[in-house]
């Protein structure tokens, strides 16, 4: 009782600091700013403008990641978007995770050039972060809340839409090379082009580095290395016909640590990986009404450990999964103020994994869906979504959800209220319905999908004359019948370890506040705040579970994140930009690593800055000059495992 009077306290305090923000942002709305036809695709699958979408989004665009210098794409979402909580299990292409909202990675689904990107393998179906580089990317577009209503399962926190480079007009070659601390070096090449029916783009890429310890028990480096291609191409047959391909691949190598310092560690453990995504798909429009595609898809992601020496295993432990989807997507444009999308995908997913030396086991599941998005312009000022979504689980039987999402839009184009409402799901994922520690227990036709539910309400305002922009946006997102692993008695060897659906319901809400302000030709600011009040009730609502946690928050979800990016061009040197980045992130809650203790642990707060130079040279060079964490700061964002000490960056940019 106590626990919920200190709940609803909480969602008191953050609806009056919405109050006060949306008084605040309408005394001011005299000051006119013009509206910027930003247009973006992720929210409902269609191009639209992002004036008229109810559902909050970030997007990084291409200009952002052309002045960006970010070797990876976790790092350089953690720096620039709210409710995105970024964590790492040690250096460069360790395994890392984006937290939407508060909510574990398997409730974020991601997918590049349309690709569903989660691995089938994984215990929860749910997908890193640690291989993406960003020299071949193009754009993001981050939606958070619930989009299982168009994207399926795993929805729940948001979906990660990825876009890979595309051709120009004319014909373009690029070179970049960057070389830095832990000898560390990033050679990316490319070709792109396009004309009047034809658009292509192959990207090549290497990074290497002699890296850090993963852990912070001992000194050891660990390195790591990523070859890269990226590359599509799209053709016009007719102004009615066209054709669509991509491929990406990765294939990776890493040292890692598997265990903390004992008398046996050896700290010579290493993963080959491989990830590769691609699709081939036809557009038909038959009229300026409607235009329909059809997509076959695949995805395979295969991960191969060594244990050290002394840990006895003699074969290497493999994991792959692999995925293939079929989707048809058709959408019908009624007027200009009334449209629907509408599709039906197959999705056939396989796992294929060897234990320790027990042999390959080979497991398969498939999904069927079909779904609807109506849009529509209620007013001059209202628009409007419904949809929903029908999924068909080869085994853990049917799921549907739901989503609506309105956008008042002021005459002056300077302020617009948007909420969402939504419904969501995830299915188990193969590992938790077949993969136990007993051949003889097994949780098959036990398991159920999670669901949730999740409301937002924020507040858009730009101020053209003070060359500020601001958004508030307040989220509150609840799941139950949550997925875990947990010891099943009643078997005939007794006790066995194997997935359960937990009682209790898991919470997440919180405020997110961002704003941009360019105070001048010469300096520009970027303010993000977030906070986030989690409750992982699970753990907590489970007497059998709660005895060795104390602390309700979800594991590795600061209360509170503050990001400021400062931007300053030096008078008389118009072709030289400084911009530093500073984080700051709250203490955090953690388990204990597995080979000492799994009771609660703590994350100290950390404040870390990273200064970035960029000049440019003749016109036709980008040099850039870098220094991570400037103030070397020791911090931690998963237990035990190491962050990036201060560390420097030099590189160089040309379009030819």
């Amino acid at each position: 009782m106590q626990k919920m009077k200190i709940y609803k306290n909480k969602i008191l305090v953050l609806l009056r600091i919405v109050f006060v923000l949306v008084i605040f942002i309408l005394l001011f709305n005299k000051l006119y700013a013009a509206d910027i036809p930003v247009i973006v695709i992720a929210p409902s699958k269609k191009a639209q403008s992002l004036s008229a979408v109810g559902t909050s989004v970030t997007v990084l665009d291409e200009t952002f990641f052309k002045t960006s210098n970010e070797f990876f794409l976790g790092d350089a979402l953690s720096n620039n978007t709210t409710s995105s909580n970024f964590f790492q299990s040690g250096g460069h292409g360790t395994s890392s995770a984006i937290q939407l909202r508060g909510l574990p990675k398997r409730y974020s689904t991601v997918y590049i050039d349309g690709v569903k990107m989660s691995d089938p393998s994984s215990v929860s179906n749910d997908f890193d972060f640690n291989n993406i580089l960003t020299s071949q990317i193009s754009r993001v577009e981050i939606l958070k809340g619930n989009q299982s209503s168009v994207y399926g399962s795993g929805a729940i926190g948001g979906t990660i839409n990825i876009i890979t480079k595309k051709g120009e007009p004319g014909f373009q070659k690029n070179i970049d090379y960057n070389t830095g601390s832990h000898g560390t070096k990033n050679l990316s090449f490319s070709l792109s082009g396009a004309d009047e029916n034809d658009n292509f783009y192959i990207g090549l890429e290497r990074f290497q580095t002699d890296g850090i310890s993963q852990m912070t028990h001992n000194d050891e480096k660990d390195r790591y290395r990523n070859n890269s291609l990226a590359t599509n191409y799209s053709h016009d047959f007719s102004d009615k016909l066209n054709f669509q391909s991509n491929i990406r691949i990765a294939e990776t190598y890493l040292q890692y640590d598997k265990e903390i310092d004992t008398a046996t560690a050896d700290h010579s453990e290493e993963e080959d990986g491989l990830q590769s995504s691609s699709s081939i798909g036809l557009i038909y429009k038959p009229n300026e009404k409607f235009k329909s595609k059809f997509t076959i898809a695949n995805t395979y992601i295969k991960r191969v450990y060594a244990d050290a020496p002394n840990s006895g295993n003699t074969v290497k432990d493999n994991y792959y999964g692999e995925r293939y989807t079929y989707m048809y997507t058709g959408n019908y444009n009624f007027n200009l103020d009334n449209s629907l999308v509408f599709g039906i995908e197959r999705e056939d997913d396989q796992i294929g994994y060897n234990k320790n030396m027990t042999g390959m086991t080979y497991k398969d599941v498939y999904v069927t869906s079909n779904y609807f998005d109506f849009q529509s312009r209620i007013t001059n000022n209202i628009y409007a979504t419904f949809g929903s979504r029908f999924d068909k689980h080869s085994i853990a039987g049917n799921e549907d959800s739901h989503r609506v999402t309105l956008a008042y839009l002021f005459d002056d184009k300077s302020t617009k209220l948007k909420s969402s409402y939504g419904t969501g799901f995830r299915f188990p994922s193969l590992f938790e319905m077949y993969y136990v520690y007993a051949a003889n227990a097994t949780s098959l036709g036990n398991v159920k999908a999670e669901n949730s539910e999740s409301f937002d309400f924020g507040i858009e305002k730009s101020f053209l004359n003070l060359g500020l922009n601001v958004e508030a946006t307040y989220f509150n997102i609840k799941y139950h019948d949550v997925l875990e692993g947990d010891w099943k008695t009643g078997t005939s060897s007794g006790a066995a370890y194997t997935t359960q659906n937990m009682p209790g319901t898991v919470k997440s809400q919180g405020l997110e506040l961002i704003s941009k302000w360019k105070s001048n030709d010469l300096l520009n600011f970027g303010f993000n705040y977030t906070y986030t009040s989690t409750y992982d009730g699970a753990e907590q609502d489970n007497p059998d579970r709660n005895t060795n946690y104390y602390n309700a928050q979800m594991v590795r979800v600061p209360r509170n994140i503050i990001n400021l990016t400062t931007n300053y061009k030096i008078p008389g040197y118009k072709n030289l930009d400084l911009t530093l980045n500073t984080k700051w992130s709250d203490v955090a809650r953690d388990y204990g690593n597995g080979n000492r203790t799994y009771a609660d642990e703590r994350l100290d707060d950390y404040l870390v800055n990273d200064l970035f130079i960029k000049y440019k040279l003749w016109n036709k060079y980008n040099i850039f000059f870098n220094i991570t964490n400037v103030l070397d700061e020791k911090y931690e964002t998963a237990r035990d495992y190491s962050q990036m000490d201060r560390s420097f960056n030099f590189g160089i940019k040309n379009s030819f």
